[in-house]
């Protein structure tokens, strides 16, 4: 690489930026709001959550850390890890050792922020960061923020703490907190499918869905089966899509037509 890793890492986080934090609440029930609340963002910003199953394959997950170091010139963009096979072994050593679900909960976070040391240390343009200034700071000098969560989220704490919460609700939680307008779940499917399409051919891919109708499916899908009902609380449009193939990214950043899931209240 021929920039400086030394520069990327640690910038020097202010405690402040807590009183910065509007916890959204949680919906404990598949009940539909009757009129849904939109809550407008303030900036152009997208929030990528680059899923660990990406890392599967090393050449792939390069190319697409190249092209969101290059989307990051043109676009306001932080991206924010998911556990992958980091956060794979602490449900090893739960299910090992019955962990409590608070425990569990902290050491998958800490999975998260492995996994984006090593998506920072391939992705040019990237700066690790810890908080909500810090991040607003890196934009505004162009760089690329790559969040690490565990700091943010260990003194709030704002997320239940289990399973049914992945990288994926404590994703849109930060794009939340970011006020961003949309959050992309970059994954190594194409989107949200009407069954497993690893292990059904016939699956067919939903182009779009409403937070409320992937409530009502009541299975696992490619996202966590919480992200729904905080986007039923706090409306926000969410892609997901496939990693494998970088270019449908700057599709959705430029308003094009693409291969995706779009989760949304607007119809």
């Amino acid at each position: 690489m021929n920039y400086n890793m030394a520069d990327k890492l640690f910038p020097e986080a202010n405690s402040s930026e807590q009183a910065f934090l509007n916890v959204p609440s949680v919906l404990h029930n598949s009940a539909c709001p009757s009129v849904p609340v939109y809550y407008p963002s303030v900036s152009n910003l997208s929030v990528i959550k680059v899923g660990g199953s990406l890392a599967q394959n090393p050449e792939k997950l390069g190319t697409l850390c190249e092209k969101i170091g290059e989307l990051s010139r043109n676009h306001r963009l932080v991206v924010v890890p998911g556990g992958g096979e980091f956060a794979d072994t602490v449900r090893q050593l739960d299910n090992r050792f019955l962990l409590s679900n608070k425990v569990s909960h902290c050491m998958a976070i800490l999975a998260m922020d492995q996994y984006g040391l090593l998506l920072t240390d391939l992705t040019a343009n990237s700066v690790v960061v810890q908080g909500l200034k810090e991040t607003q700071t890196a934009l505004a000098q162009g760089q690329l923020p790559i969040f690490l969560p565990s700091r943010l989220l260990s003194a709030e704490d704002p997320l239940e703490n289990s399973w049914d919460i992945t990288s994926d609700s404590i994703a849109f939680y930060l794009a939340t907190q970011l006020e961003a307008q949309r959050l992309l779940l970059v994954t190594d499917v194409d989107g949200i499918y009407t069954q497993d399409p690893k292990r059904y051919l016939d699956a067919e891919l939903i182009k779009k869905i409403t937070p409320c109708s992937l409530v009502e499916m009541s299975m696992r899908t490619s996202v966590d089966l919480m992200l729904p009902k905080l986007l039923l609380e706090q409306p926000m449009d969410c892609f997901v899509l496939n990693g494998l193939f970088p270019q449908r990214i700057a599709d959705v950043l430029d308003g094009q037509p693409g291969v995706y899931t779009l989760i949304t209240q607007s119809f």
